[in-house]
């Protein structure tokens, strides 16, 4: 029989889950992964991975749409939803068969099974239906360290519950067999807005439902301001302020019913509709109550190093609370099991955690918003720079965009950054990494910027806050 007994085993081997495991190996841990179904869990099988590779493909044929923007012709325009969608699920599977290479480079035992804690550091799996010829699999299990890393599903509400064919959740949103004619997106975070910018770029009629007064609502209100201009520009329909009070099914449409914040009802006949109403930490049937661990609201509490309350019980990810993001999972799984070896860690900092929405157009952003600026009392320096004012926007055919730029008035500390517009998502880390560094305005100011980049307009952004701006 196989070593049942290990330093470190992770439940869960997704973003989070498979990093801490590397790492813990890579400090000379004996370390093993449970996992049900997916290596890589739900990030690289079904959220963060496939859905950019969804979206690229709509990214592309909106180009097709518009190439005389650009001087050229293309005839014929078209899609294969099939092959879309082949293509995402491909990319998926080969991200996935890598992670399984790297458990295996590492030395990490994978586990194949559902896990329940049965004292502190004891487990029990079972065996997995889809467990590969020969992996581990059922059995009793002990560890010093057992780190829960069980990530989190759809929130369902009740009387909307998806059924996989007329109401999806996003697993089905991202598999259509077909291109529906009319979509309505219950939630607008970012779930729900970057499937909602997807349908709407292959051809959809979409309409958006926010039982919020602001869409993207963790968001800076300018910047959901613009994006949502943006969106109706495209032709989406928004309702904030307004909820989902029931629905009814057709045979093949669903009639949602939908109640505005003075009381106003309007009922919309889609073909399909998505739930995009948030995510639950995955906290059931681990036996964690029976041995004590702490979990509020659903979620498992932490402190900042993934210590839960019972020693020897860690937990990392979504199942340890927001922000539900996947390079939050990893960094809080590096945190952890250097904290475990009992290396100089540092809590994890949720202030300096990025947020990327890949729609069209895209947002990022990083710290405070203005708004919340504000409300704790700091004195602030605000500073903003459209893309109409950057020359590679303009050749790029993206002059629709904005970074903006928030300071303490006394210190010169960027207190938060947020942006909208092509390419954001990749520039938003210039930012983090300042914030990382305690970075002043002084030294952004003095910062050479490349010509000509997008990333200019960060820089243009800096030197607004200090009334120093050259290109507007």
């Amino acid at each position: 029989m196989a070593e049942t007994s290990y330093d470190v085993i992770v439940i869960g081997g997704g973003p989070g889950g498979y990093v801490a495991a590397i790492r813990a190996a890579q400090l000379g841990l004996k370390t093993a992964v449970v996992e049900k179904k997916h290596l890589g869990g739900i990030c690289l099988n079904w959220g963060c991975i496939p859905t950019k590779a969804l979206l690229r493909s709509a990214e592309v044929y909106h180009y097709m749409e518009h190439a005389k923007d650009y001087g050229l012709t293309v005839e014929k325009i078209g899609f294969d939803i099939a092959a879309v969608v082949k293509r995402s699920r491909g990319v998926a599977s080969q991200l996935a068969t890598g992670v399984g290479f790297l458990l295996k480079k590492n030395k990490v035992d994978v586990i194949w099974g559902s896990a329940t804690l049965t004292a502190p550091g004891k487990l029990k799996v079972v065996a997995s239906e889809n467990a590969p010829k020969g992996a581990l699999g059922g059995g009793d299990y002990q560890s010093k360290n057992i780190i829960v890393a069980t990530g989190a599903r759809p929130r369902v509400l009740p009387g909307i519950e998806p059924d996989k064919k007329l109401i999806w959740t996003y697993f089905e949103a991202m598999v259509p067999e077909k291109m529906p004619k009319s979509l309505l997106v219950m939630g607008s975070g970012a779930i729900g807005i970057e499937f909602a910018s997807f349908y709407k770029t292959m051809g959809a009629d979409v309409t958006v439902v926010e039982v919020l007064p602001q869409i993207l609502a963790v968001e800076d209100e300018e910047i959901a301001a613009h994006a949502r201009k943006r969106f109706e520009k495209q032709g989406m329909k928004i309702l904030s302020g307004a909820k989902v009070n029931g629905v009814t099914k057709q045979a093949d449409s669903v009639t949602v019913h939908v109640e505005d914040a003075k009381g106003a009802k309007q009922d919309f006949t889609v073909e399909r509709m998505i739930s995009a109403v948030g995510v639950v930490g995955n906290v059931d049937g681990l036996g964690l109550e029976a041995v004590g661990v702490k979990i509020e609201r659903g979620i498992v509490v932490t402190d900042g190093f993934g210590r839960t309350n019972v020693p020897g019980v860690w937990a990392i990810g979504d199942v340890a609370g927001a922000p539900m993001l996947a390079h939050k999972a990893e960094h809080e799984g590096v945190i952890c099991v250097e904290t475990i070896k009992g290396l100089h860690t540092h809590p994890l900092d949720k202030g300096k955690i990025p947020g990327c929405t890949y729609c069209v157009p895209q947002i990022a952003s990083v710290g405070l918003t203005e708004k919340k600026a504000k409300e704790l009392g700091r004195e602030i320096r605000v500073g903003r720079f459209p893309f109409i004012g950057n020359g590679k926007a303009i050749a790029l055919g993206e002059p629709e965009g904005l970074v903006k730029t928030i300071f303490d008035k006394n210190t010169g500390e960027l207190l938060g950054a947020h942006m909208v517009g092509a390419e954001v998502t990749e520039l938003i880390q210039g930012f983090v990494v300042a914030m990382n560094l305690e970075t002043t305005e002084q030294e952004l100011i003095e910062t050479i910027f490349p010509h000509p980049t997008l990333s200019e307009t960060m820089h243009e952004s800096v030197l607004d806050a200090y009334g120093r701006v050259i290109h507007t």
